[in-house]
């Protein structure tokens, strides 16, 4: 079980994820801005973050890379939600996400690749 992180503004997402995720039960939690979403990740820090690339206030690339280039959370997985394939160098591979889904994405999709980034992800040292 994990705690993920879902930031999108998109309810009927947040619905699906929630229902995909929970269902193989990880526990989650949303934000719908980027600038919530960096407040509760500075509060309470989850095991995997789920972020939309178009979300308002701040968007998915810049809540990204401040979470990457943050001491303090650098190690959190993140996976980027995207309508289009990215191109890495769109992102950069300093302070990129650690992975991508294409929206619209299958349920099976969207949990491997949740399942895939928390097993990688590095120990703490």
């Amino acid at each position: 079980m994990a705690r993920v992180l879902v930031i999108d503004d998109e309810p009927d997402v947040v619905r699906l994820i929630l229902k995909v995720l929970s269902g193989r039960g990880h526990v989650v939690q949303t934000a719908r801005d980027g600038a919530s979403a960096l407040l509760r990740v500075k509060l309470e820090a989850p095991d995997v973050i789920l972020l939309d690339s178009d979300v308002p206030k701040i968007d998915g690339a810049e809540v990204c890379r401040q979470i990457k280039t943050n001491r303090a959370t650098e190690r959190i997985p993140i996976v980027m939600m995207t309508t289009s394939y990215i191109d890495i160098y769109d992102v950069g591979t300093e302070g990129g996400p650690d992975a991508f889904v294409v929206q619209p994405f299958a349920r099976e999709v969207l949990a491997n690749v949740v399942e895939r980034v928390l097993f990688r992800r590095p120990s703490a040292s």
